[in-house]
């Protein structure tokens, strides 16, 4: 019997390094999504720059795409937009852009002063959309197929590195980029 109360501890102490050592092995910029080969979710949200258009999930389809949750107030949105920018001027890539939880006038002002990588901009300003994606705060970037289906989910700045993963899984779709 003393000998098995020894060995409690020791049982415990072993189970925990193994948990510990496997969490260390985890990306967390690689958070599950519900949504991984489902469709956008239904939304009716206005565009940021005309608040009288009306968007929804259909205008996201037509051609693979990124999806782009950002906002001004985001620093790494900051950081990765010049990423953005030379992927749709130079690669010809279409991204959408979800402005979450922000200002509308500043950020058509950061868009101005930092250039539009967008094809189209919704603006989410109670996050709604965002709140159906399961985004965790921005930037989120979502690759779409032609048909608006969400294939993968980037958690984090698209930068140069992560381009090349999203660009691999855009070649794998119908019309994706080249």
């Amino acid at each position: 019997m003393r000998r098995l109360i020894l060995f409690i501890p020791l049982a415990i102490f072993f189970v925990m390094g193994i948990f510990l050592w496997r969490g260390l092995q985890l990306d967390p910029t690689e958070l599950p999504s519900a949504l991984i080969d489902k469709p956008m979710p239904a939304f009716q949200l206005s565009s940021l720059y005309d608040e009288s258009r009306t968007l929804t999930e259909r205008d996201l389809q037509g051609k693979s795409a990124l999806l782009n949750v950002w906002a001004t107030w985001c620093p790494t949105c900051k950081q990765e937009h010049a990423q953005l920018n030379k992927i749709a001027r130079e690669e010809g890539v279409t991204i959408y852009g979800i402005n979450y939880k922000d200002d509308r006038t500043k950020a058509r002002d950061w868009l101005q002063r930092y250039e539009d990588p967008y094809v189209i901009n919704i603006y989410d300003e109670k996050g709604t959309l965002g709140l159906d994606l399961g985004v965790y705060g921005a930037p989120e970037t979502y690759v779409l197929d032609r048909n608006g289906v969400i294939r993968y989910r980037h958690v984090g700045e698209v930068n140069e590195k992560v381009w090349q993963q999203l660009r691999e899984i855009m070649q794998g779709l119908d019309g994706g980029a080249s």
